[in-house]
């Protein structure tokens, strides 16, 4: 039996590792996009709510994009700090810039997704840019996008960020993070209208203002902690054209600055991956310990003689792979057993805890399971 795993083990991983770099080179690259000659009007919605650390290099990059036919739409979302001032000196500044101010969130609401929302009802622009306030543009990243949109015939464009924290230990984790999000998207077959894979990304989702719309806006996921992705997957539902493109170097952000705000992060929203229901969050923990966590120490534990062989197979393929995706390094691959078993404690410790206080705590505000479900 022992023998038959690591077989089974060690062949699904090189295949798999195939798999993702050869599926890998069918996303096309946002910085080798032509400048566009067309320019339709555009809003670009941010929803912000205590976001002073990084709001203010965010709006200056955007403010500086080079895009004739465009605004920027603000909503702030009930800030307690000073993304308030923040803003308005931006406003003085910019005219392009818009500010919306929410004071009260209605229930059955999760607060970003309503302030998504009225920033959508606030604006009359063909496409729109949902996007986070921690994001910062290359000048050109917009002009590529729609123009790659355009000439694509797209309703939907999600770009991948280029995601790097100042945590060296973050960074090799989320080289395994991306890996397994890899897996579960499968972005490459979004824009496949047979394929029901569909990709969202918070940093980047553009759409048609007509596909939004007939999609069911933001008002059909107003409760899912998970919103860009299912935004994603409710255009490729109405049968809407999608795609995505990798934006490295054009699309930067920093998502966690070190591995306790990871966790904290990924906390709020696991278990909505799994539609609240602890069987599944079981089963996903277990498929990542068996086959993300456990396969190298196992063998390497357990194994005898010719054995050997087939972690140092796995490793080799492993170190492979960091090496062709851009910004990892080779030592990354040496932390994917730690990965796991992390992805797998924040998968189980997520639903233990959003089950036992009977919900999940959301920027200050509590929403009840049966709420989350759509029970109440």
């Amino acid at each position: 039996m022992f023998l038959l795993y690591s077989l089974f083990i060690s062949i699904a991983w090189l295949l798999l590792i195939a798999y993702l770099l050869i599926n890998f080179r069918k996303i096309k690259q946002l910085n080798v996009q032509p400048i566009s000659n067309k320019e339709p009007a555009l809003v670009i919605i941010i929803a912000v709510r205590n976001e002073e650390d990084d709001l203010a290099a965010a709006l200056q990059s955007v403010c500086n994009i080079k895009y004739a036919n465009y605004r920027i739409l603000v909503v702030n979302d009930r800030s307690t700090d000073r993304t308030a001032d923040i803003l308005k000196d931006f406003t003085f500044r910019y005219k392009q810039l818009t500010v919306t101010t929410i004071t009260e969130l209605p229930d059955g609401w999760l607060g970003k997704n309503n302030a998504l929302y009225q920033g959508y009802l606030n604006s009359t622009e063909e496409w729109i840019l949902f996007t986070d306030a921690d994001i910062v543009f290359h000048p050109d990243a917009i002009n590529k996008a729609i123009g790659y949109a355009i000439r694509h015939r797209l309703d939907h464009l999600a770009i991948s960020p280029d995601t790097r924290s100042r945590s060296v230990v973050l960074n090799s984790v989320l080289a395994t993070f991306y890996l397994m999000l890899m897996l579960y998207m499968r972005p490459w077959n979004a824009k496949n209208p047979k394929s029901k894979a569909s990709v969202g990304i918070g940093a980047f989702n553009l759409v048609k203002r007509d596909a939004y719309e007939k999609a069911g806006t933001h008002t059909a996921i107003k409760l899912r902690p998970d919103d860009d992705l299912k935004l994603g997957n409710l255009i490729k539902s109405a049968g809407l054209r999608q795609d995505i493109l990798s934006g490295r170097q054009y699309i930067c952000l920093e998502w966690y600055k070190n591995l306790q705000q990871f966790i904290n992060g990924l906390m709020k929203n696991s278990f909505s991956v799994a539609d609240y229901k602890l069987g599944i969050a079981i089963l996903q923990a277990v498929a990542v310990l068996i086959c993300i966590a456990l396969p190298i120490p196992i063998m390497l534990i357990g194994g005898c003689g010719y054995i050997f062989i087939l972690p140092t197979l796995i490793l080799l393929g492993q170190v492979t792979y960091m090496i062709m995706v851009p910004a990892n390094k080779w030592w990354y691959a040496l932390m994917i057993p730690f990965a796991g078993f992390l992805m797998a404690y924040i998968i189980l410790k997520a639903a233990i805890l959003t089950i036992k206080q009977g919900g999940i705590y959301w920027r200050d505000s509590f929403y009840s399971l049966a709420t989350l479900k759509g029970k109440v």
